[in-house]
């Protein structure tokens, strides 16, 4: 048997794919723990199909629910925060596959790492509030942070085998998202189901949106500066609305090395899960000559501030990133509740950002303190 992974958030948009990697890779992988929030419908499913030692739900009463319907199969049935990091760092994986969605993704993956095990890292948050934890705890504990992203997947290819002291400069790719080419007064009215209809990607509803108000690109932007070492100042975003190259490296000679592919995140999800080597998939292949064009366009920041306000809670530091995430999460809540209008969303972000006091060097608890800091503020 090959690798064995610990799955953190298996019922989402990429757990599901990353279990459909392992369907069609079943001689090589093998899933030890599954952990979710509350489908427990689909995680039951998941558990009778994958066989896993170590199923969580981190909803309590989820949980008791699971350990009823799963009663006849030999899987021990956890939950809340404790439950997810004893799977993060159960003795049978190898690989924790973090992809939760919001800030809970932190406490596991550095528990996982305490513990010896590889990253493949889906979960943004974790480096975005906490990569001057993460990386240098990784480094110390010779672990690898495998990203999972398409795009820093694509960073993480070009660079292979080229020493980082001659990257020049990242170029990450955007597709623009639903409202590309839009302007301020064509955004008023966007309701959620207008920004959750992606043209190239499937993803879940948190992440579609993020990517309609670029605020999914500032992300990546921070996770980017602390997986590959690099200063903000070489990191620039390029709108390429076939989302075909995935990101490209520009090294100091004025080579350009891209990854290139279909929209498809199984190809980074397997790609991390069987790192340095890759193995066959049976997905569709791109065609360049039906293709016939890839574009390219600058980001309008000055529509989509998502992008903007990300860079300057990157260069302020420190806790501000938290805020400027914390911040975009409630948000993005209240958007897809119909509680605020789209660009409502910059406004909360610039408000809880002005009103924070930043945090130099925030530890675990300071992180948690300044996201709730944040959802208090916007409570009010």
């Amino acid at each position: 048997m090959g690798r064995k992974i610990a799955l953190l958030g298996s019922t989402g948009s990429i757990g599901t794919q990353t279990l459909d990697v392992v369907r069609e890779n079943r001689d090589d992988l093998e899933v030890v723990g599954l952990a979710a929030n509350k489908n427990v419908d689909l995680i039951e499913k998941q558990i009778r199909e994958f066989e896993p030692k170590y199923a969580c739900m981190f909803d309590a009463e989820a949980a008791k629910e699971l350990k009823v319907r799963v009663a006849d199969v030999p899987v021990k049935v956890l939950e809340g925060m404790d439950g997810v990091i004893e799977i993060a760092t159960c003795k049978e994986a190898d690989t924790v596959l973090t992809a939760v969605v919001g800030m809970i993704g932190i406490r596991p993956t550095i528990a996982a790492i305490e513990s010896g095990k590889d990253i493949a890292l889906a979960n943004k948050e974790t480096l975005v509030c906490a990569g001057h934890i993460i990386m240098p705890l990784a480094q110390k504990m010779g672990v690898q942070i495998l990203p999972v992203d398409s795009e820093h997947s694509a960073i993480f290819q070009s660079l292979n085998g080229e020493p980082r002291r001659k990257m020049e400069k990242i170029l990450l790719t955007a597709s623009g998202g639903p409202f590309r080419g839009k302007k301020r007064s064509d955004l008023e009215n966007m309701t959620a189901a207008d920004a959750l209809k992606h043209p190239n990607w499937d993803m879940g509803p948190k992440v579609t949106i993020d990517s309609a108000s670029l605020v999914n690109k500032g992300l990546e932007v921070m996770e980017a500066k602390w997986l590959f070492d690099a200063d903000l100042d070489q990191i620039q975003v390029v709108v390429q609305p076939q989302s075909i190259i995935h990101s490209m490296v520009q090294f100091v000679d004025g080579a350009v090395m891209a990854q290139l592919g279909i929209p498809d995140m199984k190809l980074p999800i397997q790609y991390a899960l069987f790192y340095p080597d890759r193995m066959p998939m049976k997905e569709e292949r791109l065609d360049f000559a039906k293709l016939g064009q890839i574009t390219f366009e600058d980001p309008d920041t000055d529509t989509f501030k998502g992008l903007a306000l990300a860079f300057e809670s990157a260069r302020i530091g420190g806790s501000m990133p938290t805020v400027f995430n914390a911040a975009n999460e409630m948000a993005v809540k209240m958007f897809l509740n119909n509680k605020i209008r789209f660009l409502e969303i910059y406004d909360m972000i610039q408000g809880a950002m002005d009103n924070h006091k930043k945090i130099e060097n925030p530890n675990v608890e300071e992180i948690l303190m300044a996201e709730k800091e944040t959802y208090d503020f916007l409570s009010r």
